[in-house]
């Protein structure tokens, strides 16, 4: 069980450092071998949603800190590109992230304590909710973690 302090400097952290992404896009993809598509050739055009919250910053123990009190999502290391006007090397960045179900589980999270980022971490609930399906394919998180403990 996380602390309500931690949750709260989390979002603090995230108000600060984060990002949050929901994008809602067309994406070309190949065809698969079909009764309709015998040979799978050609490509077909589906639309997809990209959720993610992520935190980056040149602190490597607080990224890891929240990995591991959340546990959910990635640590990464972001590569450094280029130079300061200075000449020096630019710090190394290190970054937490996570997707999806995992981001739905961490901005139910965040909400109460969040900011600057409330409204994007509010389109990652709305898009989540029991009541709120898009063509019948989004199921309820009770019910996803019920299967999920079953298997």
């Amino acid at each position: 069980m996380i602390s309500e302090t931690d949750v709260a400097y989390i979002a603090g952290l995230f108000d600060g450092e984060g990002c949050v992404q929901v994008k809602k896009y067309t994406e070309k993809k190949k065809n698969h071998k079909s009764r309709k598509n015998p040979k799978g050739k050609g490509y077909r055009t589906t639309y997809t949603n990209r959720i993610s919250m992520e935190v980056a910053m040149t602190d490597e123990s607080v990224i890891n800190w929240v990995h591991d009190v959340l546990g959910v999502g990635s640590v990464r290391v972001k590569p450094r590109k280029g130079l300061r006007k200075n000449g020096t090397k630019y710090l190394t960045q290190y970054v937490w992230r996570c997707s999806f179900r995992d981001a739905y589980q961490v901005a139910r999270l965040l909400w109460p304590y969040a900011q600057t980022k409330l409204h994007g971490i509010e389109k990652i609930i709305d898009h989540y909710e029991p009541d709120h399906k898009v063509n019948g394919k989004v199921v309820d998180l009770k019910k996803y973690k019920e299967a999920m403990s079953l298997e």
